[in-house]
């Protein structure tokens, strides 16, 4: 959207109808990568029935209502939260310890 219409929707004093990814993120405090997260948690469902490699956009008026419900925010939260322990086990940090405990507790063997 041009930097225009965006002064024309300030002035009447309204957000556009479609919100972008990047909009929506800002909305509820994620990042951008976090949006298909929640939209594969079925958290999120995007306007039409887009391709999986189309822009999605999402209506303002949900997006608005359900970042009122606290029981939607916890549910956000945990898909992410859970999306990304998912991935950090699968890249070899499954055990739940950071590298540094690791190295904290292979420096304790050493030593004794």
């Amino acid at each position: 959207m041009k930097e225009e219409q965006y002064q024309l929707l300030r002035l009447a004093g309204q957000l556009p109808a479609r919100l972008t990814v990047e909009q929506v993120a800002c909305f509820i405090n994620c990042q951008p990568h976090d949006i298909p997260v929640l939209v594969a948690a079925r958290l999120l469902k995007p306007l039409g029935n887009p391709a999986n490699n189309a822009v999605k956009f999402f209506a303002t008026v949900e997006v608005l209502e359900r970042v009122k419900d606290q029981v939607w925010l916890a549910k956000v939260t945990n898909a992410i939260s859970g999306n990304w322990r998912k991935q950090n086990a699968a890249k070899g940090n499954g055990g739940g310890s950071s590298g540094f405990d690791q190295r904290l507790a292979q420096s304790g063997q050493n030593s004794g």
